[in-house]
């Protein structure tokens, strides 16, 4: 059986080039779900939101914004959650998150004629 890692083990492995990312950043969020002490929705609606603060990639959101469709929460809320942030965020990065969502799931945008 492996060794576990402690957490300065795989950021330090990861930096070095040693540890898959994937088994990596599994690692990292292990139980973090539990520790939070928040329901489903508002942890995979903070990450949203984090995800929003970072200007993240659209696969990022790919992930989270599809694992919050299949546990059932409305896109309504991620659209509240989009809407809560503005005045933190900044409207920039709200809507170059709209628009990486869209990406994601190959949603059309208003600038499409297609």
């Amino acid at each position: 059986m492996p060794k576990e890692m402690t957490a300065q083990e795989s950021i330090g492995g990861l930096a070095a080039g040693e540890v898959p990312v994937l088994e990596t950043l599994a690692q990292m969020t292990v139980d973090t779900f539990e520790r939070s002490g928040l329901d489903v929705e508002e942890y995979l609606l903070a990450r949203i939101a984090a995800l929003v603060a970072l200007d993240a990639a659209p696969a990022s959101y790919l992930i989270h914004v599809g694992a919050a469709g299949e546990l059932g929460v409305p896109l309504e809320r991620v659209q509240g959650t989009l809407t809560a942030i503005a005045p933190v965020v900044g409207s920039a990065r709200v809507v170059s998150a709209a628009g990486k969502i869209a990406e994601a799931f190959e949603l059309p945008t208003n600038g499409d004629s297609t």
